[in-house]
């Protein structure tokens, strides 16, 4: 390949537009011979990677942002990154829409359009909002996370700012933001998304599940609550009364080699599970467990039943009052 096409991928992501490849002198024919013969794939119009790099990004999340960054990269007006395209950038845990929408912001004209698939914010943002993340000029944690809650609300908003809180923005930093932000459209969803998140959450899924016990009614909960005997320490998601919900996440269960988390066999990490589960019974502790399908579709009405019949059992069996327990409790400062 041209060694000046693969200078600029090198220093685009992977990425070279039309525009770019005819500077570097390619002409059109090139190009559709690139892309026609599989070389090539057009990430956009107008827009190109390697085929092998574009098929080795597996997670939605990459992939999403691959999408992204060829968006932006068409935009030929003055716009920083902002919403889900800035928070992939700066990898705070979301949760991303159905409906998959580039999203900038430009400063200082005010109003919204879209167009081919990138929503332009046209909205006013402080100097000390912006960041830099992969070289790319975006909007920071705490600003992010309440763009995203008042764009889709519950239960987005919840899971970005849980996110930005557990990259370190304070809850007065939120506060804060919105404050700026008098007579915006759907203000009440980023305050609602403020109240309701929890500085110890530390994944989506576990907001997701914290967001299901808020729906049933369950008050009082704590997200990462930790015993040790001594001899073990654990640590689990949430707790309610007697009662723990722990969420299992995909990647536990995969292998690093393939993009997952696991340096164990499946079958020795399930053995693990159960050892640590029988263990925390031994505290006359009850236990749920929740996978991804279950928050999603009719399975969370299921979900919800299973929940609260589980914690039910276990109030049944052990009562609420955990007072016994506090000697054998592991304390961490949390963030604000």
């Amino acid at each position: 390949m041209n060694p000046r096409i693969q200078a600029i991928m090198a220093a685009n992501h992977g990425l070279v537009t039309r525009s770019q490849a005819l500077a570097a002198g390619l002409d059109l024919d090139t190009i559709y011979r690139h892309v026609n013969s599989g070389l090539w794939t057009a990430v956009r119009r107008g827009v190109y990677a390697e085929r092998a790099y574009v098929e080795s990004i597996t997670l939605p999340t990459e992939r999403r942002r691959l999408r992204d960054r060829a968006a932006c990269a068409a935009i030929t007006v003055p716009f920083v990154r902002s919403h889900e395209t800035a928070a992939l950038e700066l990898e705070m845990g979301i949760l991303l829409p159905r409906k998959a929408q580039t999203h900038v912001t430009r400063h200082p004209v005010v109003g919204t359009h879209n167009k081919w698939g990138v929503k332009h914010h046209l909205a006013p943002y402080l100097a000390s909002q912006l960041r830099q993340a992969n070289g790319f000029d975006l909007l920071g944690p705490a600003r992010t996370a309440i763009d995203i809650a008042r764009e889709h609300g519950r239960p987005y908003g919840v899971v970005a700012v849980d996110s930005a809180r557990q990259m370190g923005a304070s809850v007065d930093d939120l506060w804060g933001v919105l404050d700026d932000m008098k007579h915006w459209p759907n203000r009440r969803l980023a305050r609602e998304a403020i109240e309701l998140s929890h500085p110890g959450a530390e994944s989506v899924g576990e907001s997701l599940t914290r967001d299901v016990l808020e729906e049933i009614g369950m008050t009082g909960i704590e997200t990462q609550f930790e015993i040790t005997d001594g001899v073990r320490t654990a640590r689990f998601d949430l707790r309610v009364g007697r009662h723990l919900f722990e969420f299992d996440g995909r990647n536990k269960y995969v292998p690093a080699s393939d993009g997952g988390l696991a340096l164990r066999s499946v079958d020795a990490i399930l053995a693990d599970e159960k050892t640590r589960q029988d263990w925390a019974h031994g505290f006359h502790l009850g236990m749920s467990r929740v996978e991804w399908d279950d928050l999603f579709g009719p399975n969370r009405n299921y979900l919800k039943d299973r929940l609260h019949r589980e914690y039910l059992v276990t109030c049944r069996a052990f009562g609420t009052d955990i007072s016994d327990l506090e000697r054998f409790r592991v304390r961490r400062s949390k963030a604000a």
